[in-house]
């Protein structure tokens, strides 16, 4: 018998029995769907993660304190007052930082900004003019606050837009932070969420003011200093300068004993991506299993046929077919079914790509590899779970399969 007639006749005891064919390719048809949507989802929070923290700049450095030891329980790093502003005047060398373009200390707090109409609790930030540079912002109105106005301890600040529109201000009016008057002199240009943080939810003033005003302690302590390299390809060149620049200064001889940490986006990438795939590895390899389970469907179905179809396997036997024809044929069947089942999974999982970002906010991107693989491993599936059936049905003998009834 030639393939043509042998896929013809598996066609044919497909369409004889359909609503069975229709649940089997159902149960592929949900394995490859959610298969293809979860690496969907992965995807999407990768590339969502990755463009966050491209957005924070290519070349920007965080340097952070070293962590606490209280009664034996070490606190998280950038826990201990470790940076001074003899830090930041260091890494402002040129001579011996060339490759840091610009150097900005930050503390913050959190504190109620009241207008003459409402009042609005977010955070502020105190740093130097160095802090539209290293964060990679621009302002929409307004001017920043100089150098000078650090040096005077000047009460002005910079709103995020979200803060602005809140406090229902603009640039020229004054606002109330921890009961003393500031006047807005500038607003910053909306950026956006970085997770579960609002950018634009902000105020900026002067370093020496805050320390006043905000958060206390200590007029030489900082809490995190923020660095811009010159350029992308200069980053590691800048990271290795103020490395090497605050072991000194800390007359720290070995880097393990470094009471600081330098992070940089490059860092948080590769991090992010790590565990990105490893929770899309985790999610897809869930959802296989519901291929797997398809597949004993299959499985199952097939020696269901087998079973029904004995007297039709012994007469094909006794016309003339081959085991090695009754072998193919039941392939085919089996294939068959998961193959339709991965195309029309294929479908859900773009219409699902489609109706859930609107439905549920969540982003899913859709590419042609998993779509491919998932395809694949469902004819493949059909085709191993097919081998016993197919096996079973090519060894009956033709007497017995014609007695049986």
């Amino acid at each position: 018998m030639n393939l043509w007639r042998t896929f013809d006749t598996g066609m044919h005891g497909l369409l004889g029995h359909r609503l069975r064919s229709v649940l089997t390719t159902l149960g592929i048809l949900f394995g490859v769907a959610a298969v293809i949507c979860t690496v969907g989802i992965g995807t999407a929070s990768a590339d969502s993660v990755n463009s966050r923290i491209a957005a924070l700049g290519t070349n920007l450095l965080t340097v952070s304190g070293g962590s606490t030891v209280s009664f034996g329980v070490r606190g998280g790093a950038g826990s201990a007052d470790t940076l001074t502003m003899n830090d930041v005047t260091g890494l402002e060398d040129k001579q011996d930082a060339p490759d840091i373009a610009a150097v900005a200390p930050v503390v913050s707090g959190s504190a109620t900004l009241v207008s003459t109409s409402t009042n609005w609790s977010t955070t502020v930030q105190g740093s130097t003019p160095g802090w539209l540079e290293t964060n990679a912002r621009t302002l929409s109105a307004g001017t920043f606050f100089t150098s000078q106005q650090v040096q005077k301890h000047a009460q002005v600040v910079v709103l995020g837009e979200t803060t602005a529109a809140e406090l229902g201000v603009g640039v020229g009016n004054q606002v109330s932070i921890s009961g003393a008057p500031f006047e807005v002199i500038g607003l910053l240009t909306a950026s956006g969420s970085s997770g579960f943080t609002n950018n634009d939810d902000l105020a900026v003033i002067p370093i020496t003011t805050a320390q006043d005003q905000v958060t206390g302690g200590s007029p030489n302590s900082v809490q995190r200093i923020l660095l811009s390299a010159t350029s992308a390809g200069t980053i590691g060149s800048a990271y290795d300068e103020a490395d090497q620049l605050l072991l000194q200064t800390h007359h720290i001889i070995t880097t393990t004993a470094a009471d600081f940490t330098i992070t940089s986006p490059t860092t948080l990438a590769s991090t992010a991506a790590s565990v990105t795939t490893t929770l899309t590895i985790l999610l897809a390899s869930v959802a296989a299993i519901s291929l797997l389970v398809g597949g004993i469907g299959v499985m199952n179905i097939m020696l269901v046929s087998v079973t029904e179809r004995t007297q039709e396997i012994g007469l094909r036997k006794a016309l003339g077919a081959t085991p090695r024809d009754l072998l193919r044929q039941f392939l085919i069947e089996a294939s068959t079914l998961s193959f339709v089942g991965g195309v029309l999974g294929v479908g859900a999982a773009l219409l699902a790509g489609v109706l859930v970002p609107r439905l549920a906010n969540i982003a899913v991107t859709i590419t042609a590899a998993p779509v491919i693989i998932a395809v694949a491993v469902a004819a493949g599936v059909g085709l191993i779970f097919g081998v016993y059936p197919a096996v079973r049905a090519a060894r009956l003998a033709p007497i017995a399969a014609l007695r049986a009834e």
